[in-house]
């Protein structure tokens, strides 16, 4: 089977296209948040992966080809930000000092929370760049000596919980105004969370794309220095 499916040079990436416009299907009709079409399309592919004994390598081989679409993606979320740059000209110094702030709260929630479970320090390595994309965080990963695979899987579940349970999480704390929106779920989901800030508005998605950017950069400056710092 892996042998046959090895000759199809896009299997992987029309099985997770396919895996994804289902998720999207579900979601679009039963309108639930825990139905999002990223975490569908993952089980999908998981379940046809283990039910017919497809290799991971096999796979992966030929998913790789969708990743090519990432920076023109990506590229694209600077619509928005430049259709809302009065907003970030006004609110310049605020919007930063937020973008900061979150940074460094999510490096502290992780080396308390993995100092209070007595977890072990490779893994809180690799999770302390969750909260950005996947490029960069692996990059991180790879300096400070973590173990990327599990770093990847934070990324994951980091996106994940943004797209479905950010929406609750803003309106249980009554963050209504959509700049405040978009800088949470792009500072603590990446794009995954950017993704659910485009669904809730232009103004959301503008500051969450921003939000990716700079979160991406401060990490790469402060996680080093946080190592420093217990070091």
């Amino acid at each position: 089977m892996n042998d046959f499916l090895a000759q199809f040079t896009y299997f992987g990436m029309a099985l997770s296209i396919f895996a994804y416009f289902i998720g999207f299907y579900i979601q679009k009709k039963f309108r639930h948040p825990l139905l999002n079409p990223l975490l569908i399309a993952i089980i999908l592919v998981c379940g046809i992966l283990v039910l017919f004994q497809i290799n991971y390598e096999t796979y992966n081989k030929t998913a790789s080809y969708i990743t090519y679409f990432l920076t023109p993606a990506t590229v694209c979320l600077a619509v928005p930000l430049y259709r809302q740059v009065e907003i970030l000209k006004r609110n310049f110094v605020a919007i930063l000092a937020g973008i900061f702030c979150g940074c460094i709260a999510h490096l502290a929630v992780i080396a308390g929370l993995g100092y209070l479970l007595q977890v072990d320090k490779v893994l809180i390595l690799s999770l302390l760049s969750k909260s950005v994309t996947t490029p960069i965080a692996l990059g991180i990963t790879g300096e400070i000596g973590g173990i990327g695979s599990v770093t990847v899987l934070g990324v994951m579940i980091a996106g994940l919980m943004g797209a479905i349970l950010g929406p609750k999480i803003l309106g249980l704390f009554r963050v209504k105004h959509p700049t405040s929106q978009g800088l949470a779920l792009g500072t603590g989901s990446h794009a995954v969370g950017t993704s659910k800030a485009i669904e809730l508005g232009e103004i959301q998605a503008a500051m969450s794309s921003l939000a990716i950017v700079v979160t991406g950069i401060l990490t790469v400056i402060l996680v080093p220095l946080y190592l420093q710092l217990i070091s």
